[in-house]
């Protein structure tokens, strides 16, 4: 677990060890089927794949990647895509959300289990039945980790989060969990899913009314709650920037209040959690047909 956070080389080295990331799974499949999921043990072992998951889109290598994610369809020679884990345009961003990768391999092994969506109902099965904070922070962190990225693999992580897995309501139980970095990374994982546009109107549905619930009356006081207010700011400016109906329902659960209080702070220190609050009500305002609601 140590060795897991000595930085790129380290990851690669660990990656690239044969059977270790299959012993890893493979126990904790084991504790999942033995129903003790509160053990250390499968706690260092999800903080392990947690920190191998880390940039993993971006340290993969170019070769293995395209081997992975060649799509199936055909790409004309005049199409410049860039390789599959690299910088992208907005647009080409945007081609991605739609396509299909190839079919997953019923046998992961070594690194490709990292992004599988077997491992994917592991985690959510842990922030699901593990009482420890450490544990569930770490599978949720993966998670967030596996869809932070821009190429095919986040967003087909966050397909099968959202829509095949139905990884929601685990999420948005530990939204309501004590322990603040817990919390803050469960908003993570949900703002990184929000940027997928197919997902937007499950992940409202879902859990846009407990998003507003817990952003606080006022500006927060501590770090992790600033970061965690911003990012639930961003999160709703995600799910409500291209539907109205979406910005209706931050309105029926009376986020407008806190919205604009935290918007109002102009201290230095919180001015991260402002800065996104007032992005997110010049957004909502670009709703023209909601003027008259929002001025009630």
């Amino acid at each position: 677990r140590n060795m897991s956070s000595a930085g790129p080389e380290g990851r690669k080295k660990m990656r690239e060890c044969d059977g270790l990331i299959d012993s890893l799974v493979y126990y904790i499949q084991g504790a999942i089927a033995d129903h003790e999921p509160n053990d250390k043990a499968t706690e260092n072992c999800v903080c392990i794949l947690h920190n191998l998951s880390y940039q993993l889109e971006t340290e993969l290598p170019e070769s293995y990647a395209q081997n992975i994610y060649m799509q199936r369809r055909n790409i004309s020679s005049n199409d410049k895509t860039p390789g599959c884990f690299g910088t992208r345009s907005r647009k080409v961003k945007e081609k991605q959300q739609d396509t299909p990768l190839p079919e997953e391999k019923s046998n992961p092994r070594g690194v490709e289990s990292l992004w599988h969506s077997t491992l994917i109902r592991i985690y959510l099965s842990l922030i699901a039945k593990s009482t420890r904070n450490y544990t569930q922070e770490a599978s949720l962190g993966a998670l967030q980790n596996l869809t932070a990225g821009t190429g095919p693999m986040p967003f087909a992580v966050a397909r099968t989060v959202v829509q095949k897995a139905n990884g929601l309501p685990s999420i948005r139980a530990m939204l309501h969990v004590s322990h603040p970095t817990v919390k803050k990374t469960a908003v993570s994982l949900l703002r990184n899913l929000s940027r997928n546009t197919s997902l937007q109107s499950d992940i409202a549905r879902e859990v846009l009314p407990d998003l507003v619930s817990i952003l606080p009356e006022s500006v927060p006081e501590s770090d992790i709650g600033c970061e965690t207010a911003a990012s639930i700011c961003y999160t709703l400016f995600n799910l409500t920037q291209s539907s109205s109906h979406n910005a209706r329902l931050l309105l029926s659960a009376d986020g407008l209040p806190k919205i604009i209080t935290i918007s109002m702070n102009d201290s230095n220190m919180f001015s991260k959690a402002s800065r996104a609050a007032s992005v997110l009500l010049y957004s909502l305002w670009s709703h023209t047909d909601l003027h008259s609601a929002y001025k009630k």
